[in-house]
């Protein structure tokens, strides 16, 4: 070897493996770990999948089924509900009406499911409530979903006068609570306070009464309640 000559070293095979060699070795062990599991849960993936698409199909074919049952509910229940406006009770809660229309619980019977059902609910146990049937009314008032700013008041409300005609005073002022704080309302809630307040008033809970009637006169003083509420915290004073 001549004198002053470098030698330059060979580097090892694995010394010269660049990195995107390393990179697509460990890709293709992904791709085969990857590939081996999926044929091991293949069948129970795709029992899986399968379930999950009868699941949709079953809900789409649901809601399709219970659209249709609205639409129809809604139609049969139109007698009914005039004769509600017109303070027939008896006659809406018929099996069947004037012209072959349902009454009340038949569409509740018939419909299950619906919008429409589920408002005959409310419907009935008023019908009930009027009729002085108060442990029925009770019953339907209970099965009805109330939703939105207005029907969870009166649904409280109808309760708290069904156990208040009932005389048990205890579930009657719960429900009326429920209705003057589940939502508020210029008309409504007014209207349950003051039953909050006379129901206070004949149990001889004056301290309770006045309150009731001080927020009626304070929160609602545009409602009839509310303008009633000073002769009602006079007659109180003392008491």
């Amino acid at each position: 070897m001549a004198k002053g000559r470098q030698v330059r070293k060979v580097a090892s095979p694995k010394a010269a493996t660049r990195p995107e060699d390393e990179v697509l070795v460990d890709i293709v062990e992904v791709r085969d770990r990857a590939q081996d599991t999926l044929n091991r849960f293949r069948k129970p993936l795709m029992i899986a999948g399968g379930a999950l698409l009868v699941l949709i199909i079953g809900l789409i074919a649901w809601k399709l089924y219970v659209n249709a049952q609205q639409k129809d509910a809604v139609e049969q229940m139109r007698q009914a509900e005039r004769l509600f406006e017109r303070d027939s009770f008896a006659v809406a809660m018929l099996t069947t009406l004037p012209g072959g229309f349902k009454g009340f619980p038949k569409i509740i019977e018939d419909f299950p499911g619906t919008p429409a059902a589920n408002l005959a609910n409310y419907y009935s146990g008023v019908c009930l409530l009027n009729l002085g049937k108060y442990e029925a009314a009770i019953s339907y008032l209970k099965d009805f979903s109330a939703k939105g700013a207005i029907m969870p008041i009166m649904k409280n409300g109808a309760l708290g006068d069904a156990y208040s005609e009932l005389k048990d005073f205890a579930q009657a002022k719960s429900y009326y609570k429920k209705a003057v704080n589940v939502t508020k309302n210029d008309m409504l809630t007014p209207f349950y306070l003051k039953r909050l307040a006379m129901l206070a008033e004949m149990e001889k809970d004056y301290a309770a009464a006045r309150d009731y009637y001080q927020e009626l006169k304070d929160e609602y003083p545009s409602a009839p309640e509310g303008q009633d509420a000073e002769k009602y915290l006079i007659y109180l004073e003392g008491k």
